[in-house]
């Protein structure tokens, strides 16, 4: 068991909701039972992005227009091995087409090996319309943005159009060219259309700056990342997502500027399968809404495995591309199989999901905050793992298997309806503070309960058929620090312990009243004040010696009890 907080059981089940508990050894103002703790450090800070983000800051107006006048459009009509074009703004040459000036251009039709090029001025700002459109490239991108300021690309509504890659890509220019649409520029794909992206050999759809998406159906088969961004990925509206990715269903890092390199999501429907991580941010991950469905590393399953055996390649029954790759050259044991995972900061705060992954399901490797949202999670490690600190504010979360449910340096709950499996700790803060502000139950451990270490705080629940504890076996502390208060009417503490524990009902308290607990010589033990109302306190830690008398001072309340 690692070092720190551990609150849990093999295979036992927390719940955070309003459920009964047992009646047992809380004993009345006067009596005796109860422990001494020391002033907790402060968990306040809970801003999980530098700024939390909108789609006023994220979408402009031109990313959600989608209209055209086909009559002052430029048509590109594409004829299997040649094209015609309304307009000397485009160059055709055999199946190479390129874009060279800003306007709105409709492509029909399909063109057999050969590839679209957008190189016009860096001032221009293209829309490139879909309108049944099939291009397939032996060697290199169907669709390339090497200039423009940014390129529109409108999938026209009810049209189903197919971009692809061969299985290999040969270099044309100076930039390594590596997936089906590349683009060297900003890129926004809409509609409401639907487009199929087939790449055996590399990414599906890369922007080197931003990717952004607010309409239009996609499938995505590739062998690499399904959706890679330099600057940032960001998905809104009516999207549809499914991708098979051989490593990443979307990847977005940018090692030269770390404030860049962002995936942000407020809406759409993702089903990713990736070999890699499902989600992968290099500065932050925020998620405001939407549908997921995310199978990472094949799953729970493979949660031993030091890696995927099916690295860098795509199949699967229904999917597009039929296809098998395999990148020698990649080291299997640094393989990271995370359901979504951020370098820095990640906030959810609303959505559905559904995680399947190798490894942990959500991570990050700075503060996770869940501010709602319905989460169904099967892991081989962590259900939801960060550095800093994991904040959970409201949400149903349901964990069916996992290593470890929520870990996390520094772990605070204030809410939701939380229900998990673990064959390790439950719950487990390593930095030793853990503040649980709960409405229903505050630690129901549907078999046994051990807190081993750390600093946990339950402030709640009032409801008279929940308890600050709540176990069905047996409920043992052997160190660390406790304090909770809460209703008295289902009240339990604990039923074994190495340490002392002093456990009292003190009467109707409201929230915001100060306890104090002083030993025999006068001097503090701890002195805290609930966030809700109380009757029933509950305190352990090291300092208190089991059948020696202490002082608990509640508002006008104050008596003797003795630890036990």
């Amino acid at each position: 068991m690692r070092k720190g907080i551990s609150i849990a059981s093999v295979l036992s089940v927390l719940l955070l909701s309003c459920s009964g508990c047992g009646n047992t050894g809380i004993t009345e103002s006067g009596s005796s039972n109860s422990g001494s703790l020391e002033t907790s450090p402060d968990t306040s800070g809970q801003v999980v992005t530098e700024s939390v983000q909108t789609d006023t800051d994220m979408f402009t107006d031109r990313d959600y227009e989608t209209d055209y006048d086909e009559t002052g459009s430029v048509l590109i009509q594409l004829n299997g091995s040649s094209a015609t074009a309304s307009s000397g703004s485009v160059q055709i040459s055999g199946t190479t087409i390129t874009i060279t000036e800003e306007a709105t251009y409709v492509i029909s039709g399909t063109l057999d090996n050969g590839m679209i090029i957008v190189n016009a001025p860096d001032t221009a700002k293209l829309q490139l319309v879909l309108n049944g459109a099939e291009i397939n490239s032996a060697t290199s991108a169907a669709l390339y943005i090497l200039e423009a300021d940014k390129v529109f690309v409108t999938l026209a509504d009810g049209t189903e159009n197919n971009l692809s890659n061969g299985g290999t890509f040969t270099a044309i220019d100076t930039n390594n060219i590596d997936s089906v649409i590349f683009s060297k520029q900003d890129l926004t794909l809409n509609g409401s259309g639907s487009l199929m992206v087939t790449s055996p050999a590399g990414h599906g759809i890369v922007s080197k700056d931003d990717l952004v998406i607010t309409g239009g159906t996609y499938t995505i088969a590739c062998a690499f990342h399904g959706l890679d961004a330099n600057d940032s990925v960001r998905i809104t509206g009516e999207t549809s997502i499914e991708m098979d990715a051989g490593k990443d269903g979307i990847h977005v890092e940018n090692e030269e500027d770390t404030s860049l390199g962002f995936v942000y999501i407020s809406n759409g429907t993702l089903e990713i399968e990736a070999e890699g991580d499902g989600i992968s941010a290099g500065a932050y991950l925020q998620i405001e809404n939407g549908t997921f469905q995310i199978l990472a590393g094949g799953g729970s399953e493979n949660g031993s495995k030091a890696s995927s055996d099916s690295w860098g390649g795509f199949q699967g029954p229904g999917r597009p591309g039929q296809y098998s790759y395999t990148e020698t050259t990649t080291d299997d044991s640094s393989t990271s199989m995370k359901g979504m995972k951020s370098t820095g900061n990640l906030l959810i705060t609303n959505g559905s999901f559904t995680v399947d992954a190798a490894d942990d399901a959500v991570h990050s490797n700075a503060s996770l905050t869940v501010n709602g949202g319905v989460f169904e999670i099967a892991t081989g490690d962590d259900a939801f793992h960060a550095e800093e600190n994991l904040t959970v504010t409201e949400g149903q979360i349901h964990i069916t298997e996992s290593y470890e449910g929520l870990e996390a340096l520094n772990i605070d709950i204030q809410g939701g309806d939380i229900t998990l499996v673990s064959s390790d700790d439950g719950l487990n803060a390593a930095g030793g503070t853990m503040h649980i502000n709960a409405c229903g139950d505050g630690i129901d451990a549907n078999g046994t309960l051990t807190i081993s270490g750390g600093y946990v705080v339950v402030s709640g629940p009032t409801q008279g058929d929940t308890a600050t504890l709540d176990y069905d076996v047996s409920g043992v502390i052997t160190g660390g620090t406790f304090i909770g208060t809460g209703a008295s009417g289902m009240a339990q503490t604990f039923s074994d312990s190495e340490q002392g524990v002093i456990a009292v009902r003190a009467g109707n308290q409201s929230a915001g009243t100060t306890i104090t607990i002083t030993d025999q010589d006068g001097n503090t033990l701890v002195e805290y004040t609930p966030e809700l109302s109380f009757d029933v306190i509950i305190f352990s830690s090291p300092e208190l010696v089991s059948g020696d008398t202490y002082t608990v001072t509640t508002g006008s309340v104050s008596f003797e009890t003795e630890a036990k």
